[in-house]
């Protein structure tokens, strides 16, 4: 992080740090915390399950006792998750000071553009999409109606699944829905709202070393114990790298090469996200970039 970066950082607003993986964004909101008594509240879609806590690069016990920090590692690896439930529980966080950090950006825009209130989803129309997901991705994609499709990434099989789901259980596209969305919980003009920006090289290069120094942590031993819990079509299997080490505990893969696979799966990652936030988070809608390094 650049010098001066936390003096232009406002001590009573509350913070959002938004950024791609391995960016720095923990380290800043801990240093954030530290320096105005502030709760770090997680926005990762992946670090809220409690199956993960090296693969996800969750903060450590150490960072936690150093500071409060909220919505980690508090959900089971089955349980329904959403940013609905992330709005949630959200919510009562900010009456104190916070710094909400991650790089799950649907939960940035819930926060502060509003979330549809969409139906329930019923459980045949889950179940349908779960073997469709699984069977014939492509043609689940290829459903979706075209002003959703403009919107989500049609790479991720959770956010073309869930767009799938809403259209076929309402008959209305994902998008109308959040056409009607109402107020925000926290306008990002009521917020310090940033979103690190990474030159490609040097965070491929930060990628690789975090993921060397996971397995060096004992990533390898946190997925063979989640070995006989495994289901590919959890929200919580997307973890990245897991997939990947799994391959390599079944046989299917030699160590070096499932590491070489997680680590590219982790540069594709970073990309989608530096995309997603440069479309979506910009100056003209309330986020400040922070380039690096």
């Amino acid at each position: 992080m650049k010098p001066g970066t936390l003096k232009a950082i406002s001590r009573e607003a509350p913070v959002l740090i938004a950024g791609p993986t391995a960016s720095g964004k923990s380290a800043l909101a801990l240093a954030l915390a530290a320096r105005d008594g502030r709760i770090v509240v997680n926005a990762d879609a992946l670090q809220v399950y409690a199956n993960w806590r090296i693969l996800t690069a969750r903060p450590s016990p150490a960072d936690e006792a150093a500071v409060p920090h909220a919505l980690y590692g508090h959900v089971g690896r089955d349980a329904a998750w959403s940013a609905g439930h992330w709005l949630r529980e959200v919510a009562p966080l900010l009456s104190r000071p916070v710094v909400i950090v991650g790089g799950t950006g649907l939960y940035f825009l819930a926060l502060t553009e509003g979330l549809a209130e969409v139906p329930p989803i019923p459980a045949a129309v889950r179940a349908e999409a779960d073997a469709l997901r699984a069977g014939d991705f492509a043609a689940m994609r290829a459903g979706l109606d075209a002003a959703t499709a403009a919107r989500i990434d049609l790479r991720n099989p959770a956010r073309v699944q869930r767009a799938w789901e809403v259209l076929q259980a309402t008959g209305r596209g994902l998008a109308d829905w959040q056409a009607g969305t109402g107020a925000p919980l926290l306008p990002p003009g009521q917020a310090e709202a940033l979103v690190l920006q990474a030159e490609v090289g040097w965070l491929d290069d930060r990628i690789a070393a975090r993921f060397d120094a996971m397995m060096a942590a004992g990533a390898l031993h946190e997925v063979r114990a989640e070995l006989p819990f495994w289901d590919p079509g959890r929200p919580s299997s997307q973890a990245i790298g897991a997939a990947e080490l799994v391959a390599h505990l079944r046989g299917e893969a030699g160590l070096d090469a499932a590491v070489a696979a997680a680590k590219l799966a982790s540069r594709r990652y970073a990309k989608r996200q530096r995309t997603w936030f440069r479309s979506r988070m910009r100056q003209a809608s309330g986020w400040r970039a922070l380039s690096l390094p």
